[in-house]
Formats: structure tokens, sequence, C-alpha cells
């Protein structure tokens, strides 16, 4: 058996990293195309190249969507400018359109991210999207050369992005324990290693200890351990455990939410919860677990409904097309050793959401 594990060139993460950004960014070269998401682009602009005078870098503000326009907007200004290397800075689709500008330029790519909400940094994939919906999953050459993580930053976001990017990471040992169980490969194309199921797993327990904690922190505006722990399990140990351990019908169940545009407004890691527990059903997975994994969606805030991502009173056309979604030829839901079907997810879907009712309704 063949195996095979990736990692980004390096990560480096903690309270006031920013300040080193423009050193490390030196060893990249001299000519920089930065693109910022719009709240970087007004708090963060002063702050680039910080204790470097070697670099100088194009500054382009992102349009809030990694789609295929955007991406070539940005490829023809870093070819227009000799650009030597790529900064992202910002969240999960700023860092994605980052990344794919830099290896269509077969350039380096650092990747700041400015909140904790997906586990996009690490990885050497990218989700392209078309008003909303999720069209096709783009692959790098290699990961990121620098994952560069300020957790002031973070600390200073609102707690809800922290929140989603917990729900994201919730999917990681789920899935990775699937593509063990099952053989399946992981994102890049091989079976995943001892190390990258053992991450994913260090990814679950890291959350159920110290996500609460993390939460209460960042409402507080506070940089702690706690805080810090959960940055790390939502940034690079979910990243490094979905990409080495592969995904199963968590996020296929995203992909499929995604088809409904009332689901639109809710991020990534929101609807990816609602994967999960939809899947605890799908798989048959204990009762045991299932407890402990609404009990922490409903410590740190998570969806636990189809109301709470938009759902409420949607009909069962709209289930059966984001079912039919997920189950597409491809997806990742098929990594899974239960039996899959649109009728299946449909039916595992309305069993989390009525157990997400009752618990609410017992509270």
């Amino acid at each position: 058996m063949i195996t095979k594990t990736v990692f980004p060139g390096r990560y480096m993460q903690g309270f006031k990293m920013i300040d080193r950004l423009g050193g490390e960014l030196a060893l990249f070269g001299k000519k920089g195309l930065a693109v910022l998401a719009p709240s970087a682009h007004k708090t963060l602009t002063e702050k680039l190249g910080a204790g470097s005078d070697r670099i100088q870098l194009d500054i382009e503000l992102f349009n809030r969507e990694c789609c295929q326009a955007e991406i070539g907007r940005l490829c023809s200004i870093g070819r227009e400018r000799g650009t030597e290397f790529v900064v992202a800075i910002g969240g999960g689709k700023a860092i994605d359109t980052g990344k794919i500008v830099a290896d269509r330029l077969k350039v380096p790519v650092a990747v700041v991210p400015t909140i904790a909400s997906t586990d996009a940094p690490c990885s050497s994939c990218a989700v392209v999207y078309d008003r909303g919906e999720v069209v096709s999953v783009a692959r790098q050459r290699r990961n990121p050369d620098l994952v560069l993580v300020d957790t002031e930053i973070i600390a200073n976001a609102p707690v809800r992005f922290l929140v989603s990017g917990m729900g994201d990471a919730l999917a990681t040992w789920f899935e990775a324990e699937s593509c063990r169980a099952t053989f399946s490969n992981n994102e890049v194309g091989e079976k995943g290693s001892m190390t990258s199921y053992a991450l994913a797993r260090l990814c679950y327990d890291t959350l159920l200890e110290f996500g609460v904690a993390a939460k209460v922190s960042c409402e507080a505006k506070a940089v702690t351990p706690a805080l810090e722990h959960v940055v790390e399990a939502n940034t690079l140990l979910s990243g490094l455990g979905f990409e080495n351990g592969g995904l199963a019908a968590a996020h296929s169940i995203h992909n499929g939410l995604t088809v409904l545009p009332q689901t639109h407004h809710y991020y990534h890691g929101e609807k990816v919860a609602i994967g999960v527990l939809s899947s605890l059903f799908l798989t048959g997975k204990p009762g045991s677990v299932i407890d402990e994994v609404y009990t922490f969606c409903e410590s740190v805030g998570l969806p636990t409904t189809l109301d709470d991502i938009g759902l409420a009173g949607s009909s069962g056309d709209d289930l059966r097309k984001a079912a039919s979604r997920a189950c597409a030829e491809g997806e990742f839901i098929h990594h899974e050793a239960a039996d899959v079907s649109a009728d299946l997810v449909v039916c595992a879907m309305l069993a989390a959401d009525q157990e997400g009712r009752r618990r609410k309704k017992n509270k």
C-alpha cells in the first residue's frame, strides 16, 4: 500500500506574528502580489512588509468570491508586474484565490489567515464558486510555502468565524476515519498515513477539550493557550487531517447544501457541521458518539437543525436537490462504508434535524 502525506513549507503561529511577515516574504523574492480581503485591506495594509525593506508589494483588493473571473484578473496583474511571489491575506475565499493564482503563475505563495474559519490555509486545493455554489475544486502542484497566523488578529475577529472553523474541523476525524476504514484515497490521491489519521484524531480531541474556552477567549478578544490550541486545530490539524486523511459524507452534504440559495448566508463550517451531524445518522454511529457531538455543537454555538442554516420550512424537493448533489458521481460521500443514495441522505438530514430539535426542546 502506498501512502502520501503533504505539508505546507512552514507554519508559524503566535501573538503579533504579522510583524515577522516582511522578513519571511523576503525569502521568496523582491516583488510580490498581495491579495487582500476587504477587512484585511482596511486594517493590515500598513503592516505589510514591516521589518523588511527588501520587498515591494503590489496590493490588490479581493472581490470577495473565488471565481474564474477574479482568478483571471489577478493572474493578468501578476504577469504584467513580474510577480515573484503571492501573499493571500484574509478568509478562505481570498486564500484559495491566492493559492490558485500563485500556482498558475508558478511562483511561491504565502497565506495569512485573518480568521480561523476554515482549514483552507494549509492545503494544496481550493474551492471555486459561481454565485455562491461550489462548481469545482482546483488542485495546486504543492501546498503553500508559508502559512503565517497571527492569533491577536484572530482573537479580534468576530467569534462566529472561530466557531465556524470548529465546525469545519469537527468533520476531520470522522471523514478521515471513514477513508481509513474503506481504504479510500485521500485528497492527494493515495492512502493516508498513520501520521494523518493521528493528526485528525488530535484535531477532534483538541476541539472537545478547548473549544468552549477558546470561544470565551475570543469573545474577550484575548489570546490564551486555549485559543492558540483551537486556532491550530482549525487551521493546521484540520488542514493536514482532511487533505492527508481524506474527506467523506460531511463535506459532500455541505456541497449539496450550497445548491440551496437559502444557505448562502451561512458559513462553510456551519454547513459542514450539519453535514457531520447528518453523517452520524447515515453511518449508524452509536448514541454515545451522537450525544458527544451534539453536546459539543451546542456548547460552542454550531448549528444543530436545518432551521439554523436558513432551511426553516424548506420543502422535500429542496432537501432532495441537496442530497442529489451530495451523492453526485465522484463526491466524497462514496468513501463511506454505509449505503449511499439521495433517499438515504435525505433521511439522515431529517433525522439529524429532528435530534437537534428534540434536544433544544428538552433544554
